[in-house]
Protein backbone atom coordinates (compact mmCIF):
# COMPACT_ATOMS: atom_id res chain seq x y z
CA UNK A 1 0.00 0.00 0.00
CA UNK A 2 2.65 2.22 0.92
CA UNK A 3 4.45 1.72 -2.23
CA UNK A 4 0.80 2.15 -4.16
CA UNK A 5 0.64 5.61 -2.69
CA UNK A 6 4.35 6.47 -3.73
CA UNK A 7 3.99 5.74 -6.93
CA UNK A 8 1.82 8.36 -8.13
CA UNK A 9 3.41 11.17 -6.32
CA UNK A 10 7.32 10.05 -8.15
CA UNK A 11 5.11 10.23 -11.28
CA UNK A 12 3.76 13.26 -11.12
CA UNK A 13 7.06 14.80 -9.83
CA UNK A 14 8.59 17.21 -12.13
CA UNK A 15 11.86 19.03 -12.82
CA UNK A 16 12.46 22.90 -13.81
CA UNK A 17 14.84 23.12 -16.60
CA UNK A 18 15.85 26.36 -18.21
CA UNK A 19 15.94 26.12 -21.64
CA UNK A 20 19.75 28.29 -21.61
CA UNK A 21 21.89 29.06 -18.86
CA UNK A 22 23.91 32.28 -18.95
CA UNK A 23 27.80 32.38 -18.15
CA UNK A 24 28.89 34.95 -16.56
CA UNK A 25 32.62 34.94 -16.77
CA UNK A 26 34.64 37.85 -15.41
CA UNK A 27 33.02 40.14 -13.21
CA UNK A 28 34.07 44.24 -13.91
CA UNK A 29 37.48 43.41 -15.13
CA UNK A 30 38.85 46.08 -17.89
CA UNK A 31 40.34 45.29 -20.68
CA UNK A 32 39.40 41.34 -20.07
CA UNK A 33 38.94 40.60 -23.49
CA UNK A 34 43.24 40.87 -23.73
CA UNK A 35 42.84 37.63 -21.34
CA UNK A 36 40.51 35.95 -24.08
CA UNK A 37 43.04 36.31 -27.03
CA UNK A 38 46.10 35.27 -24.60
CA UNK A 39 43.75 32.38 -24.10
CA UNK A 40 43.16 31.78 -27.60
CA UNK A 41 47.13 32.36 -28.58
CA UNK A 42 47.62 29.52 -25.79
CA UNK A 43 45.31 27.52 -28.01
CA UNK A 44 46.76 27.62 -31.12
CA UNK A 45 50.11 27.16 -29.51
CA UNK A 46 48.50 24.17 -28.14
CA UNK A 47 47.39 22.08 -31.36
CA UNK A 48 50.62 23.02 -32.84
CA UNK A 49 52.70 21.82 -29.87
CA UNK A 50 50.39 18.47 -29.43
CA UNK A 51 49.63 17.95 -33.05
CA UNK A 52 53.15 17.79 -34.42
CA UNK A 53 54.48 15.26 -31.39
CA UNK A 54 51.70 13.49 -32.62
CA UNK A 55 52.56 13.31 -36.02
CA UNK A 56 56.32 12.72 -34.85
CA UNK A 57 55.35 9.72 -32.99
CA UNK A 58 52.86 8.29 -35.46
CA UNK A 59 55.57 8.30 -38.14
CA UNK A 60 58.63 7.33 -36.29
CA UNK A 61 58.67 3.87 -36.09
CA UNK A 62 61.05 3.70 -33.52
CA UNK A 63 59.27 5.76 -30.93
CA UNK A 64 56.02 3.07 -31.22
CA UNK A 65 57.45 2.16 -27.45
CA UNK A 66 55.22 1.77 -24.60
CA UNK A 67 56.55 4.80 -22.77
CA UNK A 68 55.57 6.63 -26.15
CA UNK A 69 52.20 5.09 -26.37
CA UNK A 70 51.51 6.93 -22.92
CA UNK A 71 53.50 10.09 -24.17
CA UNK A 72 51.40 10.27 -27.65
CA UNK A 73 47.66 9.40 -25.21
CA UNK A 74 48.67 12.25 -23.05
CA UNK A 75 49.53 14.32 -26.27
CA UNK A 76 45.76 13.67 -27.42
CA UNK A 77 44.31 14.28 -24.61
CA UNK A 78 45.65 17.55 -24.14
CA UNK A 79 44.46 18.65 -27.74
CA UNK A 80 41.04 17.33 -26.99
CA UNK A 81 40.58 18.56 -23.43
CA UNK A 82 41.71 22.12 -24.95
CA UNK A 83 39.49 22.24 -28.03
CA UNK A 84 36.53 20.86 -25.19
CA UNK A 85 37.41 23.67 -23.35
CA UNK A 86 38.33 27.18 -25.32
CA UNK A 87 37.19 27.53 -28.66
CA UNK A 88 33.82 27.77 -27.01
CA UNK A 89 35.30 29.75 -24.36
CA UNK A 90 36.49 31.90 -26.92
CA UNK A 91 32.80 32.30 -28.47
CA UNK A 92 31.19 32.92 -25.53
CA UNK A 93 33.12 36.06 -23.91
CA UNK A 94 35.18 37.21 -27.12
CA UNK A 95 31.57 37.70 -29.07
CA UNK A 96 29.76 37.73 -26.46
CA UNK A 97 27.42 34.74 -27.03
CA UNK A 98 26.98 33.62 -23.15
CA UNK A 99 23.73 31.85 -23.44
CA UNK A 100 24.23 28.17 -24.09
CA UNK A 101 21.38 25.84 -24.17
CA UNK A 102 20.80 23.12 -21.31
CA UNK A 103 21.46 20.23 -22.99
CA UNK A 104 25.16 21.45 -24.65
CA UNK A 105 26.12 22.98 -21.26
CA UNK A 106 25.78 19.73 -19.47
CA UNK A 107 27.96 18.46 -22.49
CA UNK A 108 30.44 21.02 -22.27
CA UNK A 109 30.88 20.24 -18.49
CA UNK A 110 31.06 16.26 -19.17
CA UNK A 111 34.36 16.97 -21.85
CA UNK A 112 35.91 19.37 -19.68
CA UNK A 113 35.88 17.04 -17.03
CA UNK A 114 36.62 13.78 -18.51
CA UNK A 115 39.82 14.75 -20.26
CA UNK A 116 41.08 16.39 -17.41
CA UNK A 117 40.66 13.23 -15.09
CA UNK A 118 42.77 11.15 -17.93
CA UNK A 119 45.03 13.93 -18.28
CA UNK A 120 45.54 13.12 -14.34
CA UNK A 121 45.28 9.41 -14.47
CA UNK A 122 47.53 9.90 -17.55
CA UNK A 123 50.36 11.11 -15.01
CA UNK A 124 49.91 8.41 -12.62
CA UNK A 125 51.02 5.83 -15.48
CA UNK A 126 53.91 8.06 -16.12
CA UNK A 127 54.40 7.69 -12.37
CA UNK A 128 54.15 3.66 -12.83
CA UNK A 129 56.86 3.59 -15.69
CA UNK A 130 59.33 5.60 -14.26
CA UNK A 131 58.76 3.71 -10.88
CA UNK A 132 59.58 0.25 -13.07
CA UNK A 133 62.10 1.26 -15.12
CA UNK A 134 63.99 2.78 -12.07
CA UNK A 135 63.43 -0.22 -9.30
CA UNK A 136 62.69 -2.62 -11.26
CA UNK A 137 65.40 -2.36 -14.73
CA UNK A 138 66.02 -5.81 -15.50
CA UNK A 139 62.42 -6.58 -15.83
CA UNK A 140 61.00 -3.24 -17.47
CA UNK A 141 60.83 -4.73 -20.62
CA UNK A 142 58.62 -7.38 -19.51
CA UNK A 143 56.47 -5.63 -17.05
CA UNK A 144 55.88 -2.44 -19.33
CA UNK A 145 54.78 -4.41 -22.77
CA UNK A 146 52.78 -2.56 -25.52
CA UNK A 147 49.27 -4.30 -24.15
CA UNK A 148 50.00 -3.65 -20.58
CA UNK A 149 49.97 0.38 -21.43
CA UNK A 150 47.53 -0.42 -23.88
CA UNK A 151 45.10 -1.99 -21.27
CA UNK A 152 45.80 0.81 -18.46
CA UNK A 153 45.20 3.20 -21.13
CA UNK A 154 41.74 1.80 -22.23
CA UNK A 155 40.89 0.85 -18.23
CA UNK A 156 41.50 4.44 -17.42
CA UNK A 157 38.94 5.84 -20.34
CA UNK A 158 36.24 3.36 -20.26
CA UNK A 159 36.02 3.65 -15.59
CA UNK A 160 36.08 7.89 -16.05
CA UNK A 161 33.67 7.65 -18.81
CA UNK A 162 31.48 5.82 -17.06
CA UNK A 163 32.03 8.07 -13.98
CA UNK A 164 31.62 11.35 -15.41
CA UNK A 165 28.16 10.52 -17.47
CA UNK A 166 26.77 9.73 -14.13
CA UNK A 167 28.58 12.71 -12.56
CA UNK A 168 27.11 14.69 -15.69
CA UNK A 169 23.83 12.82 -15.62
CA UNK A 170 22.21 13.42 -11.56
CA UNK A 171 22.36 17.24 -12.64
CA UNK A 172 19.37 16.13 -14.57
CA UNK A 173 17.51 15.45 -11.51
CA UNK A 174 17.89 18.69 -10.10
CA UNK A 175 14.94 21.56 -10.77
CA UNK A 176 16.40 25.45 -11.48
CA UNK A 177 13.48 27.52 -10.36
CA UNK A 178 15.66 30.80 -9.94
CA UNK A 179 18.68 32.14 -11.09
CA UNK A 180 20.33 30.49 -14.40
CA UNK A 181 23.32 32.86 -14.59
CA UNK A 182 26.52 30.62 -14.35
CA UNK A 183 29.24 32.12 -11.90
CA UNK A 184 32.16 30.98 -14.17
CA UNK A 185 34.07 30.94 -17.40
CA UNK A 186 31.89 27.45 -18.55
CA UNK A 187 29.40 25.15 -17.32
CA UNK A 188 31.43 23.88 -13.75
CA UNK A 189 29.72 21.77 -12.08
CA UNK A 190 29.87 23.88 -8.39
CA UNK A 191 28.36 26.79 -9.94
CA UNK A 192 25.43 24.95 -11.46
CA UNK A 193 23.69 22.31 -9.09
CA UNK A 194 23.90 25.73 -6.41
CA UNK A 195 21.51 27.38 -8.64
CA UNK A 196 18.92 24.43 -8.08
CA UNK A 197 16.16 24.71 -5.91
CA UNK A 198 15.76 21.23 -4.34
CA UNK A 199 18.30 18.67 -2.57
CA UNK A 200 21.61 18.72 -3.62
CA UNK A 201 23.55 16.86 -1.64
CA UNK A 202 24.18 13.63 -3.81
CA UNK A 203 25.82 16.49 -6.06
CA UNK A 204 27.77 18.12 -3.52
CA UNK A 205 29.06 14.10 -2.63
CA UNK A 206 30.02 13.66 -6.35
CA UNK A 207 31.77 16.66 -6.11
CA UNK A 208 34.18 15.77 -3.29
CA UNK A 209 34.22 12.16 -5.49
CA UNK A 210 35.36 14.24 -8.60
CA UNK A 211 38.32 15.92 -6.81
CA UNK A 212 38.93 12.62 -4.96
CA UNK A 213 39.54 10.98 -8.40
CA UNK A 214 40.89 13.44 -10.14
CA UNK A 215 43.10 14.93 -7.80
CA UNK A 216 43.47 13.04 -4.60
CA UNK A 217 44.09 9.51 -5.69
CA UNK A 218 46.49 10.18 -8.49
CA UNK A 219 48.55 12.53 -5.76
CA UNK A 220 48.73 9.73 -3.65
CA UNK A 221 49.69 7.04 -6.35
CA UNK A 222 52.24 9.93 -7.61
CA UNK A 223 53.61 10.12 -4.08
CA UNK A 224 53.94 6.33 -3.60
CA UNK A 225 56.00 6.07 -6.48
CA UNK A 226 58.34 8.67 -5.86
CA UNK A 227 58.88 7.37 -2.26
CA UNK A 228 59.54 4.20 -3.53
CA UNK A 229 61.81 5.66 -6.16
CA UNK A 230 63.93 7.74 -3.53
CA UNK A 231 64.03 4.54 -0.98
CA UNK A 232 65.42 2.09 -3.99
CA UNK A 233 67.88 5.54 -5.63
CA UNK A 234 68.96 6.08 -2.04
CA UNK A 235 70.37 2.62 -1.45
CA UNK A 236 72.84 3.25 -4.88
CA UNK A 237 75.97 3.69 -3.99
CA UNK A 238 76.33 5.42 -7.30
CA UNK A 239 76.12 9.27 -7.33
CA UNK A 240 76.31 9.44 -11.15
CA UNK A 241 73.90 6.47 -11.50
CA UNK A 242 71.64 8.68 -9.32
CA UNK A 243 71.64 11.70 -10.99
CA UNK A 244 70.88 10.03 -14.25
CA UNK A 245 67.56 8.20 -13.07
CA UNK A 246 66.81 11.42 -11.52
CA UNK A 247 67.13 13.43 -14.52
CA UNK A 248 64.63 10.99 -16.46
CA UNK A 249 62.06 12.32 -13.91
CA UNK A 250 62.71 15.67 -13.98
CA UNK A 251 60.51 16.68 -16.65
CA UNK A 252 57.48 13.92 -15.12
CA UNK A 253 57.98 15.73 -11.94
CA UNK A 254 57.13 19.74 -13.55
CA UNK A 255 54.16 17.97 -15.44
CA UNK A 256 52.77 17.11 -12.01
CA UNK A 257 53.30 20.17 -10.72
CA UNK A 258 52.31 22.11 -13.50
CA UNK A 259 48.73 20.20 -13.50
CA UNK A 260 48.03 19.54 -9.77
CA UNK A 261 49.37 22.67 -8.02
CA UNK A 262 46.98 24.73 -9.74
CA UNK A 263 43.43 22.59 -9.83
CA UNK A 264 44.55 22.21 -6.19
CA UNK A 265 45.21 25.51 -4.84
CA UNK A 266 41.56 26.23 -6.71
CA UNK A 267 39.85 23.66 -4.77
CA UNK A 268 41.16 24.20 -1.52
CA UNK A 269 40.54 27.90 -1.99
CA UNK A 270 37.09 27.63 -2.67
CA UNK A 271 36.50 24.85 -0.10
CA UNK A 272 38.09 26.63 3.17
CA UNK A 273 37.48 30.48 2.45
CA UNK A 274 35.52 32.81 -0.19
CA UNK A 275 38.06 33.28 -3.05
CA UNK A 276 36.91 36.07 -5.66
CA UNK A 277 35.44 34.91 -8.29
CA UNK A 278 37.76 36.79 -10.93
CA UNK A 279 40.52 34.62 -8.93
CA UNK A 280 38.99 31.46 -9.44
CA UNK A 281 37.91 31.87 -13.00
CA UNK A 282 41.68 32.57 -13.93
CA UNK A 283 43.40 30.31 -11.31
CA UNK A 284 40.79 27.48 -12.92
CA UNK A 285 41.43 28.98 -16.68
CA UNK A 286 44.52 28.83 -16.51
CA UNK A 287 45.40 25.30 -14.70
CA UNK A 288 42.80 23.89 -17.44
CA UNK A 289 44.86 25.07 -20.68
CA UNK A 290 48.21 25.82 -19.58
CA UNK A 291 49.70 22.37 -19.02
CA UNK A 292 48.18 21.14 -22.16
CA UNK A 293 50.24 24.03 -23.29
CA UNK A 294 53.70 23.04 -22.14
CA UNK A 295 53.32 19.27 -21.77
CA UNK A 296 54.78 18.50 -25.32
CA UNK A 297 57.61 21.02 -24.77
CA UNK A 298 58.63 19.96 -21.09
CA UNK A 299 58.29 16.49 -21.90
CA UNK A 300 58.78 15.41 -25.49
CA UNK A 301 60.20 17.89 -27.55
CA UNK A 302 63.25 17.82 -25.25
CA UNK A 303 64.16 14.25 -25.20
CA UNK A 304 66.77 13.05 -27.07
CA UNK A 305 64.70 10.13 -28.85
CA UNK A 306 62.31 12.56 -29.75
CA UNK A 307 64.86 14.98 -30.93
CA UNK A 308 66.77 12.26 -33.07
CA UNK A 309 63.45 11.62 -34.74
CA UNK A 310 62.70 15.19 -36.05
CA UNK A 311 66.58 14.81 -37.17
CA UNK A 312 65.32 11.78 -38.83
CA UNK A 313 62.12 12.65 -40.37
CA UNK A 314 63.25 16.11 -41.81
CA UNK A 315 66.49 14.10 -43.50
CA UNK A 316 63.78 11.84 -45.35
CA UNK A 317 62.11 14.96 -45.68
CA UNK A 318 65.36 16.57 -48.01
CA UNK A 319 66.43 13.23 -49.49
CA UNK A 320 62.55 13.38 -50.80
CA UNK A 321 62.67 17.01 -52.29
CA UNK A 322 65.97 16.03 -53.53
CA UNK A 323 65.27 12.64 -55.17
CA UNK A 324 61.67 14.45 -56.79
CA UNK A 325 63.89 17.35 -58.41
Amino acid sequence: MHREGLLPSILNATFVRPAKFYLGGFYNIPHVKYYYVFLCFVYIMTVLGNGFLLSVIYLVKTLHTPKYIIVFNLAFIDLCGSTALIPKLLDTFLFNRRYIVYEACLSYLFFVFFFGSLQSWTLVTMAYDRLIAICFPLRYNSIITTTSVVAILLFSWISLLIVFAVYVGLLNRLSFCGSIVIQSFFCDHGPIYRLACNDTSINFIMGLLAFTIIICIPLVLIAMSYVSIYIVLRKTTSREERRRAWKTCIAHLILIALFFLPYLGTNLAVLISNIHPNARIINASLSHTVASLLNPIIYSLKTEEVVNAIRKLSKRKIIKNITTK
